[in-house]
């Protein structure tokens, strides 16, 4: 059985560009979207994310097993390609370390370390 929802009208923004934006794009998007485009100028000082109370509070969140994942995910590796390039570990085996069904040793979170030119501590508790 196939479920159709409507998702009500917002005026919630959906995406913000920043930066140096050709005048092409920019002709595009008010051309595509017409009024639905604010084009705002702003030089405000640029603020180190990390240094943000939103990452320290989201960091805090962030399991070693949730770092797996997003890592594994960016460097476009599946679960089985990820245990073989760590030495025979099994797609299982990965699974388990993303959902907190295993606990990463020492010497995995070194090789994920290494692997993703990344410190260890964020595959540790």
């Amino acid at each position: 059985m196939l479920a159709v929802v409507k998702r009500p009208h917002t005026n919630m923004m959906l995406f913000e560009i920043k930066g140096d934006i050709p005048n092409q794009v920019l002709c595009y998007l008010q051309q595509e979207f017409g009024p639905n485009v604010n084009i705002v100028e702003n030089d405000d000082e640029l603020v180190n994310i990390f240094e943000t109370d939103w990452y320290k509070r989201v960091s805090a969140t962030i399991t070693p097993g949730d770092a797996v994942k997003v890592y594994r995910e960016n460097f476009g590796l599946s679960p089985m390609m990820l245990g073989q390039k760590l030495g025979d570990f099994t797609e299982d085996f990965v699974v388990d370390m993303e959902c907190g069904k295993r606990e990463i040793s020492r010497e995995v979170a070194e090789k994920l370390g290494r692997l993703f030119e990344v410190p260890v501590e964020r595959f540790l508790f």
